[in-house]
Formats: C-alpha cells, structure tokens, sequence
C-alpha cells in the first residue's frame, strides 16, 4: 500500500497500515495546532483525514473518508467507520464503535465501550443561531457500556447512563438512567435491561413471524 500523506510533527507509532489517500497532521484552520501522537498498529483506510492537535491510542481502525478534527483525545482500540465525522475537542474511551455516517459534535464525551449504529447524529447547540448558546456549547455524555441505535438523535448536554440501550431512530432530549431501555421521541426509559426477558424466545419468535410471512 502507499505511504499517508504524513505532516512534519506527526508522531505515529510503528505497524501503522495507511492506504494510499489518508492525510495525517492535517492543519487545522480554526486554531493554530500543532503536532499529533496517534498510537501503534493503526490501520487507516482510504479518504481518512486526521486533523494535526490530538493524541490517538493505539489500533485505531478507521474506514473509508473518516475526519477526525483537532483537539480530540481517543482512547485505545476505537473503531470507526466509513463516512463518520468526529469533530474537535471530544474525548473518546477505549474500545468505543463508531459505526457508519455518524456525527459525533464538539465537546461530546463517550466514555470506555460505548457503540454507535450507522446514522446517529450528536448534537451540541442549545439554541442554534444565538451567540450565548454558541459560547456555551456542549455534546452529551455518553457513559460505559452504552447503545446506541441507528438514526439516534442526541442533543446538547444529555447524559446517557452505563449500560444503557437506546432504540432506533429515537430522538434523546433527557438524561437517560443507566441500564434502562429508552425509545421514542422524545426517547423515554421503557424498563430495566434486566426486565427485557428471555432475549432468545423473542428471537426465536422473530424469526418465526419473518419465515412464517416469507412469500417463498
């Protein structure tokens, strides 16, 4: 494979596997940051851009046109996926999954574990348009362990609890309790994890109902 587009004071460590296309220290036009720590055995696919200004654990994967802006810092292990966007200052824990076409906004937090499915959206603005909101921005807090669903909306200054599981498409405008299930918009706890049931029978029972309705 080609060598990335490597900037001067760039520190990667060794077994990085870079595809022809990926851009590493990438000058950040918002503030003057220099210098980029991104650990070893990263493997970074094609159209990946690294902002200069973070520190990056080791094994990052990430897949195709993934931007990661300055200012972030990102644990060990953390996958993401194509067409996501990481923007500055965020804080990212070990082993977090960012799926595919996710945006993740400034100043948001995913603490240790933490999976994203393809589409969610953060948000960190209260009040779009208002210099006072502006001055006061903030992405949610999403802590260990927690799920979230495809096309999940998250707004400004929510905490998601450990463990927590959130349903597709649901749109989080509250704090959501730790091992609690929450769907809806607004997204509301339903019930413990622990009160879902046997995870099996309804599979089974899914699987039932799709064989059962097949056509073939």
């Amino acid at each position: 494979m080609a060598l990335a587009d490597v900037a001067p004071g760039v520190r990667v460590g060794q077994g990085m596997v870079a595809d022809e296309g990926v851009a590493i220290g990438y000058a950040a036009s918002r503030m003057a940051a220099h210098g980029l720590v991104l650990g070893r055995d990263a493997r970074l696919r094609s159209g990946t851009v690294i902002y200069a200004g973070s520190v990056i654990g080791s094994r990052l994967q990430t897949g195709h046109n993934v931007v990661i802006r300055e200012d972030n810092r990102i644990g060990d292990d953390v996958s993401i996926w194509s067409n996501s966007i990481v923007d500055y200052g965020c804080v990212i824990g070990d082993g977090v999954k960012i799926h595919c076409n996710c945006y993740i906004a400034q100043f948001t937090e995913l603490e240790d574990g933490v999976f994203l499915a393809p589409g969610v959206t953060i948000a960190n603005d209260l009040f779009p348009g208002q210099e006072a909101s502006a001055r006061a921005m903030a992405g949610p807090r999403i802590l260990a362990g927690a799920q979230i669903g495809v096309n999940v909306t998250i707004l400004p200054y929510v905490t998601i609890g450990p463990a927590a599981i959130v349903g597709a498409g649901s749109v989080v405008t509250k704090d959501v309790p730790g091992g609690f299930v929450a769907y809806g918009n607004p997204a509301i706890p339903a019930r413990r994890i622990a009160d879902v049931g046997d995870i099996d029978a309804r599979v089974r029972e899914a699987r039932r109902r799709r064989d059962g309705a097949d056509p073939r």
